[in-house]
């Protein structure tokens, strides 16, 4: 298998070019300052506001490193008063009750919260907090921005944003969730937690002031200093810097920050293709287009600065989804692209996604996970499983799923599931319902709705997960869900090699190859030698070049500067954009090209 993936595009230029620090320009006359820098230049905003007691609130994304923020700041500042203010925060047993109900007992699922950040928080320790500091004062904490109404004087506020995947990545170190002593928990109780309630929480405070903030300073980097001896210390920009960047970025083609993770069915095509760290045992999954958790690196003079990816819906959402897709989704991204790899790796779980109205019932999320699989590459023996078997007895199979629990009887598969040979550059729907899943030795790009851990797993092959744990299984929802009337020849006549040719002129040939017509999403693939014209229509494009070297996305009306997509890289054209263009590069050696768009069915100009 190895050598298919080396040989897999024999003349093209691919390995080593997939960009996995991909950037968006800052204005050009904004510059990013750090550490004492950085500090110096929010207290002299403060004192130009209030000389003689001036403020700053430092708010911070619940899971920024408060300890180490705080010591750079005292550094900076010795001669200023430092209040956390978390310290008017309820007491934890009280958070804990108030979230009780959505985080039930489940390892995985909770319900969806909507609360807001004063809700944990004492109304009246805040109003002691704010009043009338008599010396120089910065207050720090999730929450300090609850200040700014209550305080006699116009604070500076600096907003410590952070990403998702990079707090995951500190609670599988030992970080808790806030106000939870909780370092040595099941990482995906942490992970659920996050989920339904803090990150929740989290956004809507700070897009109530995104407009008025002052600096942005990048809590991705926020470490003790032994942690980032060599790294450079945490960049600030200022909040006018920060919305620039964003405007500029919803009108133009970009990309997020991709990140990689092992899982125990794995495989080796993405560290071959990508040039990713040898020494990890595999790369099970490669998230390049999730907004809610990827990230977005804002380069300029001084370096970068990372910020959450959501930023940009949250603040730009018009401009990046287009009118129709923001009145039907709000500000959220409802496309996602990922990788999943399985070359010389394991099966998927056997799974199934929830039907919108027990999505919305059971977990209070607005619209389900439909999905789709497009292999990239595929082994010869590569299938996918989806749809149940005609004839098979639903009770039959459920008991064979409950038996198989128990590690002593394996489930038979092949018996109750249909296997359907995968080849490179087919694509199969999976509408909600279905159950389904990727076999070994095959090269997934998954394109679905967002709510991406919503799945029910039925069956996981015997395995435990990188943890020694046992991955959850939940066949009480799993069973709740199945559509058993997708049998064997409903998958054939509305799942499997379901490519509609729209058009085939000019040297351009498009294709309609899914979802289904229970799907949100509609995709189309266009084949090309030299270039293919696009119009977004009003509504965002997601895209994957899915055949060929290296091609560039150029405006008609010169509105941007040409754009370098490589091959495998997943890009957005946001709804703003318009006309664009995708066409070969002069450093394109491949001989024909193909990419792969995404968008919202119903949401273009001429869906009306």
């Amino acid at each position: 298998m190895t050598t298919q993936i080396n040989d897999m595009h024999e003349g093209h230029t691919t390995g080593g070019r997939y960009d996995t620090q991909p950037t968006v320009a800052l204005p050009a006359t904004e510059r990013i300052v750090r550490g004492a820098d950085a500090w110096a230049t929010a207290a002299e905003l403060a004192r130009h506001r209030d000389a003689a007691a001036p403020v700053i609130l430092v708010d911070t994304y619940p899971g920024v490193d408060l300890p180490a923020l705080t010591a750079g700041i005292r550094a900076a500042l010795p001669e200023w008063d430092i209040v956390d203010v978390e310290e008017a925060a309820l007491p934890r047993d009280e958070v804990n009750r108030l979230i009780e109900t959505n985080l039930t007992d489940d390892r995985v699922f909770g319900v969806m919260s909507h609360f807001v950040l004063a809700d944990f928080y004492d109304a009246s320790k805040l109003d002691r907090l704010a009043d009338a500091p008599a010396r120089p004062t910065v207050f720090i904490g999730w929450g300090a921005q609850l200040l700014s109404a209550r305080l006699d004087r116009d604070a500076v506020t600096v907003l410590v944003d952070m990403a998702r995947w990079e707090l995951q990545l500190r609670q599988r170190k030992g970080a808790p969730n806030w106000r939870a002593d909780n370092p040595g928990e099941d990482n995906l109780r942490k992970y659920k937690r996050g989920f339904f309630v803090d990150w929740r929480v989290a956004d809507r405070h700070k897009r109530t002031f995104f407009d008025d903030v002052d600096f942005v300073l990048d809590g991705n980097a926020v470490a003790p200093a032994e942690q980032h001896a060599d790294a450079p210390e945490a960049g600030m920009i200022t909040g006018a810097a920060f919305r620039g960047a964003l405007a500029a970025a919803a009108r133009r083609p970009f990309r997020v920050v991709p990140f990689f993770d092992p899982g125990v069915w794995g495989g080796q095509w993405m560290k071959n293709l990508i040039g990713l760290d040898p020494s990890k045992d595999n790369y099970a999954w490669c998230f390049d287009c999730v907004p809610e958790e990827n990230s977005l690196l804002l380069e300029g003079d001084g370096g970068v600065v990372e910020i959450p990816s959501l930023d940009l819906v949250f603040t730009r959402p018009v401009e990046l989804l287009g009118a129709k897709t923001f009145a039907r989704f709000g500000a959220e991204f409802p496309i996602r692209f990922d990788f999943l790899d399985t070359m010389d790796g394991g099966n998927l779980s056997l799974q199934v996604h929830p039907l919108t109205d027990y999505i919305q019932n059971t977990f209070g999320m607005h619209y389900t996970q439909d999905e789709s699989y497009y292999l990239l590459d595929a082994g010869e023996d590569a299938v996918v499983y989806l749809g149940t078997k005609t004839g098979v007895d639903p009770a039959a199979m459920v008991d064979a799923l409950v038996s198989a629990q128990d590690g002593d009887h394996p489930f038979a598969a092949d018996e109750y599931v249909n296997a359907f040979p995968a080849h490179k550059h087919d694509h199969f729907p999976i509408p909600a319902g279905t159950v389904h899943c990727s076999g070994a030795d095959s090269m997934v790009l998954e394109i679905s709705a967002t709510p991406f851990i919503f799945t029910f797993k039925l069956w996981d092959w015997g395995r435990v997960g990188l943890d020694g744990i046992p991955r959850p299984v939940h066949l009480d929802h799993g069973a709740r869900n199945i559509q058993w009337d997708r049998d064997t020849e409903w998958v054939r006549e509305n799942l499997v090699g379901q490519v509609d040719v729209i058009r085939d002129e000019g040297g351009v040939r498009e294709e309609r190859t899914g979802l289904h017509e229970l799907e949100f999403i509609e995709v189309r693939r266009h084949w090309f030698e030299q270039g293919a014209d696009h119009d977004t229509e009003g509504t965002v494009n997601v895209l994957n070049l899915v055949e060929g070297d290296e091609v560039q996305v150029v405006s008609p009306t010169g509105a941007f500067e040409p754009f370098i997509i490589h091959y495998a890289e997943t890009f957005i054209v946001p709804a703003a954009v318009g006309a664009y263009r995708i066409e070969r590069t002069a450093a394109s050696r491949s001989e024909r090209f193909a990419t792969l768009k995404a968008y919202v069915r119903g949401s273009r100009a001429s869906d009306d």
